[in-house]
């Protein structure tokens, strides 16, 4: 079952044994719908029901029933919140999950294989995919560059004039 880290916990919040989260998703009233989730611990999924959301200034402090005290509260530091795919948000089409995007198979419009996507980096303009093939090889996720993205299949195929205008080889 995949599981997606939607925030970290930071710290204990108040004395009923809220958190303070940090969000790692882009739409933070998500977290209004949140019931169902899990507490990633070394690298286990721990079932928990989040039963109270409370936005403070910028900040997202949640209740995860069972945990009523600051003691209880301080175990979660650093911890991930995560949720499942059937509670994931729903993606505009044309957007991926960076783990359905890592492990794509990258080839060229003219059949040249580039290798895999080993990593995502996120840039306040756009994603940018990681590939390791002959060559290490960094792109843009740009519209005009992605021909085409099957995340079930775990292809992608760039369009080579585009790449070649702005992809980044590393040697």
């Amino acid at each position: 079952m995949d599981h997606f880290r939607i925030a970290q916990i930071l710290r204990p919040h108040g004395i009923k044994g809220e958190v303070k989260v940090y969000p790692l998703t882009d739409d933070i009233s998500r977290f209004k719908r949140l019931y169902d989730a899990y507490i990633e611990r070394n690298g286990q999924y721990e079932p928990v029901v989040v039963d109270g959301t409370k936005y403070v200034s910028d900040s997202v402090v949640l209740h995860i029933a069972g945990c009523d005290k600051p003691e209880e509260a301080e175990k979660l530091r650093s911890l991930y919140l995560c949720v499942d795919r059937a509670h994931a948000v729903k993606l505009p089409e044309g957007n991926y999950f960076v783990s359905d995007i890592i492990g794509c198979e990258v080839k060229a419009d003219d059949g040249t294989d580039l290798g895999r996507v080993t990593d995502v980096l996120e840039t306040n303009a756009n994603d940018v995919y990681v590939i390791e093939g002959e060559r290490k090889l960094m792109v843009p996720a740009l519209k005009k560059l992605l021909s085409s993205v099957d995340v079930e299949n775990k292809r992608i195929v760039l369009d080579s004039q585009v790449l070649s205008e702005v992809g980044y080889f590393e040697d």
